[in-house]
C-alpha cells in the first residue's frame, strides 16, 4: 500500500453545469481547464507538479507542499477571479462560467486507479455545500465564490497575509454528510462580505496590560462604569501595587 502524502487540495466546480446543453458543457470544460492552468501559471504554481482529477463538471488539484497554501488562498484565487473576468467579457450569458472553489489540506493516498483520502472527500463536500451555493447565487455580478476549511482559515486566512482579506470571510456551519456541524469560511472576491451569510461579531484580542494590578487584583472605579462583554467604559482609577499612583480613562474611550 502506498504511503499517504500531504497535499493542499483545490476543488473547482462550474455553477449550473448540468443545466447546459452538451456543446456548452464541452466548451465550458475547455474554458475551465484554461483559466485554472493560466491561474496556476500566474501564481507560480507548476502545473506539472500537480495531480489532477477530472470530475466532469469540475476539477480537483492535489498540490504538493512545494506550493504554499498562502499562495493558493491569495495570489491563485486573485488570478483565477481575474481570468474569469476575461472570459466573461467574451462569453454570452448562456455560456457564462462561474466557479465554486474549495481549499483544504490533508493526507492523500494513491491506489491502483487514482487517489483516495478523507481530505479529498472533505474538500468535495465543501465545494458542494449549500452556503457556498447561496453565496454565489446571491452575488449575480460575481465570477466565483471561495470556501476554505476551518483548518485553512485558522492556519492561513486569519493571519491576513498579502492578497488575503481575512475580513471578507464569513463563518458558516455545514450540514452535509460526515461534516455536519463543521465550521468553514466563505468569501466572494470583490465583495467586502459574502452575500447571503450572517455577519458574526468579531471580538478583538485583549490588549496587553501596561500597569501592575493591586494586590488581590481589581480596578477601583471613581465614576459610572458600563460593561460590554469584556470591555469596560467609564471613569476608572487604577491603583498600582507599588503605591498610590492613579490613571484615568475617559468614559468614551472603550478598549
Amino acid at each position: 500500500m502506498a504511503v499517504p502524502t500531504f497535499r493542499a487540495i483545490v476543488v473547482v466546480d462550474i455553477e449550473s453545469f448540468g443545466s447546459r446543453l452538451n456543446p456548452f458543457q464541452a466548451s465550458l470544460r475547455r474554458a475551465m481547464y484554461q483559466v485554472v492552468r493560466e491561474s496556476c501559471a500566474g501564481a507560480g504554481v507548476d502545473w506539472d507538479t500537480l495531480d489532477t482529477l477530472d470530475v466532469g463538471d469540475g476539477l480537483i488539484l492535489l498540490v504538493p507542499t512545494t506550493t504554499s497554501t498562502v499562495t493558493l488562498a491569495g495570489l491563485f484565487v486573485r488570478t483565477l477571479d481575474a481570468m474569469l473576468g476575461e472570459k466573461a467579457a467574451m462569453f454570452s450569458e448562456a455560456h457564462r462560467m462561474r466557479l465554486r472553489v474549495a481549499l483544504h489540506q490533508g493526507n492523500c493516498q494513491r491506489d491502483e486507479t487514482g487517489w483516495v483520502g478523507e481530505a479529498i472527500n472533505t474538500a468535495c463536500r465543501l465545494v458542494d455545500a449549500q452556503p457556498l451555493r447561496t453565496a454565489l447565487k446571491s452575488a449575480p455580478d460575481a465570477r466565483m465564490a471561495l470556501i476554505v476549511s476551518d483548518e485553512i482559515y485558522q492556519g492561513v486566512v486569519r493571519h491576513d497575509y498579502a492578497l488575503i482579506d481575512a475580513a471578507s470571510f464569513a463563518p458558516t456551519v455545514l450540514n452535509v454528510k460526515e461534516m455536519s456541524g463543521a465550521r468553514a469560511w466563505i468569501s466572494v472576491p470583490g465583495r467586502s462580505y459574502p452575500p447571503g451569510q450572517k455577519a458574526e461579531p468579531q471580538t478583538s484580542a485583549p490588549r496587553p496590560e501596561t500597569t501592575a494590578r493591586p494586590p488581590g487584583g481589581g480596578i477601583h472605579n471613581s465614576g459610572n462604569v458600563t460593561v460590554h462583554g469584556d470591555q469596560v467604559g467609564g471613569d476608572k482609577t487604577v491603583h498600582h501595587a507599588g503605591g498610590d499612583k492613579t490613571g484615568h480613562r475617559k468614559g468614551g474611550d472603550q478598549r
